[in-house]
């Protein structure tokens, strides 16, 4: 057989080849390492390549700790099963309610189109007003449901912009230097995202050929023009999934890495009270801002965004374009028509829903949580019952004349929110992959292998601090491009922690970052749910992505290397190490009594 065909056949099982393959090839860590340590070390060790493989799906793995670390006795189920619903899931749990109902009654569109009409049309602006637009929707949204709602919108005003997709192809073939790598075989894909295509139907795109009728621009002109247009439409759809993962990062509840260092640090560090969701806000909103400014000048540069047209206005055929581009965003922005009574509500529960969470306990004042016993309060609890009144508050505007008319209309009530509707928008699996991090982060405290293995990173307390968290960063960055940024953080945040320990460095000053670092997966379609989508959109390439994500990963980790050594060391007190890691100082007190 040739070797051809046998490494397809084996690339069409590799899944089960990997299910039996990889507890033999590790099976020696059972043997040769401390009994407890080395059974937790087995079990991490199969998950975490169960993940990076995707031999099971990412949800199924996370509930192995149930199988196998009863079984092979380093915790017992008691201690474990607990793990997978803390309070920690409550509030990602409100989160996505929440996100549902905005989903539910379009208020994400209506923003949406506000910002853009508010951005203006030129490329840059317009690169500008979806990278705003993603990042805040992306902020309570999922990332993968805002970069699937805002790419038919870019599409559509793209078209209006530059006219037919496939027109645009033909003129730029026969440039000579075709060096802009379009994927012309794969624009069928777009259809493969069933989102896009119903987005799609309500943006109106009568006349977008109009310009092109009476075009008297020299072929050549035309092929240059054509170029730079594919340019600008290349950065619209990378634009879109690189700010929705940006956004997520700036609120707790915007991307599950954010919740895991939550549950990891209660689980280290149970008198850890330093992060909830108005401090991290407070950390990670300007972070966002920040790099949200340098990823935008860098997409509007490398994309033709940046030019003298945004300073002066010319009078030519692309401000006939922009000037179509305007009035289709304004047309459907019209077509919503005025705010309804459920949006209203919603908007009203939103905006209540974050400043409940935001002034709380927000560390640099005193927040509302004083009413209550100390603890007793938590954003879990503030979530849940926000997004608890959605279920019976009414969509439609209460009536007196109602009660009194007996001819009215009997039209059945109809709450802001269904149970089915948030049943089917909760994807569950991320409720089962956080709770799995969380059980193999207890498992390892109670096995002793968090220890273990922080005493074979002695060796980097050699290292400086600035300089470890900027390579710590960078890793883990790099690692969740080819991996899950949930499944990334749960199995690094524990090797990190104890790094923290063992160099006397404040745990935060890495975890931090590390988490933040996690969601900044730029270069490749694979990296994140929203980068494949966009990509799927068959107008890219992986070179695209590859050139322009190289720089977004290293203006990231500048940017958040600034940050947790600027305001973030002044917010969290980084520079000292902290009081509720003092347990761990005291086992590390008391080892040189027992050694003597």
């Amino acid at each position: 057989m040739k070797l051809s065909v046998l490494s397809k056949k084996l690339l069409c099982v590799y899944k089960p080849l990997v299910l039996l393959i990889t507890p033999l090839v590790f099976s020696p860590l059972l043997v040769t390492l401390p009994e407890k340590e080395g059974r937790c070390l087995y079990v991490v060790v199969l998950m975490a390549t169960f993940w990076c493989s995707e031999a099971l799906p990412l949800a199924v793995t996370a509930m192995l700790p149930i199988c196998l670390f009863p079984t092979l006795g380093i915790i017992s189920s008691k201690k474990l099963c607990p793990q997978y619903f803390l309070e920690t899931n409550f509030l990602f749990l409100s989160g996505l309610v929440m996100a549902s109902s905005i989903e539910e009654w379009g208020l994400h569109r209506r923003i949406a189109l506000k910002v853009l009409s508010l951005a203006g049309v030129k490329p840059a602006w317009l690169i500008l007003g979806m990278m705003t637009t993603s990042s805040f929707l992306s902020m309570w949204l999922s990332n993968t449901a805002t970069t699937a709602m805002m790419l038919p919108i870019a599409n559509a005003i793209l078209e209006s912009l530059f006219g037919d997709l496939e027109s645009l192809k033909r003129k730029c073939k026969s440039i000579k230097d075709h060096d802009d790598g379009i994927a012309i075989g794969q624009a069928n894909r777009m259809d493969s995202l069933p989102s896009v295509s119903s987005e799609k139907q309500i943006l109106s795109l009568d006349g977008m050929d109009a310009a092109e009728q009476n075009d008297t621009r020299t072929a050549e002109e035309i092929q240059s023009e054509s170029q730079y247009q594919m340019r600008v439409w290349k950065g619209f759809l990378i634009c879109i999934p690189y700010a929705a993962s940006i956004g997520g990062t700036a609120t707790l509840t915007g991307t599950a890495p954010n919740l895991i260092l939550i549950g990891q640090l209660r689980n280290y560090f149970p008198e850890c009270d330093v992060i909830n969701f108005g401090s991290w806000f407070a950390f990670a909103f300007p972070l966002m801002l920040l790099f949200l400014l340098l990823g935008w000048l860098w997409i509007a540069f490398l994309h033709g965004g940046l030019n003298t047209r945004l300073c002066f206005k010319k009078h030519d055929q692309r401000a006939n374009q922009e000037a179509q581009a305007r009035a289709l965003i304004e047309e459907d922005y019209r077509k919503l028509g005025p705010l309804n009574f459920a949006e209203a509500a919603i908007s009203f529960f939103f905006v209540l829903y974050a400043v409940l969470l935001f002034t709380r306990d927000p560390k640099f004042f005193t927040g509302w949580s004083v009413f209550f016993k100390k603890s007793y309060v938590s954003d879990a609890v503030t979530g849940v019952i926000i997004v608890s009144i959605l279920f019976f508050f009414p969509s439609q505007k209460p009536s007196l004349g109602w009660w009194l008319d007996p001819k009215g209309s009997n039209v059945p009530y109809v709450p802001l929110l269904s149970w089915k509707k948030a049943q089917d928008s909760v994807p569950w699996n991320i409720i089962l992959l956080l709770g799995g991090g969380f059980a193999m982060a207890q498992a390892c405290e109670e096995s002793g292998l968090a220890t273990w293995i922080g005493d074979h990173l002695q060796p980097l307390a050699r290292v400086p601090p600035a300089a470890a968290m900027m390579l710590i960063t960078a890793f883990v960055a790099c690692f969740t491009e080819f991996a899950s940024n949930t499944a990334t953080i749960i199995i690094f945040l524990p090797v990190i922690a104890e790094l923290a320990f063992h160099v006397s460095v404040n745990p935060l000053y890495f975890m931090i970052p590390a988490t933040v670092g996690s969601s900044y997966a730029f270069m490749l379609p694979v990296s994140t749910p929203p980068n494949s989508i966009a990509f799927a959109s068959g107008h890219l390439m992986v070179k695209d992505m590859v050139k322009t994500g190289i720089v977004m990963n290293i203006l990231g980790l500048l940017s958040v290397t600034l940050a947790i050594n600027t305001w973030g060391q002044a917010m969290f007190n980084l520079d000292a190490y902290p009081d509720w890691a003092r347990p761990l100082n005291q086992t590390v007190v008391h080892m040189p009594n027992v050694t003597l």
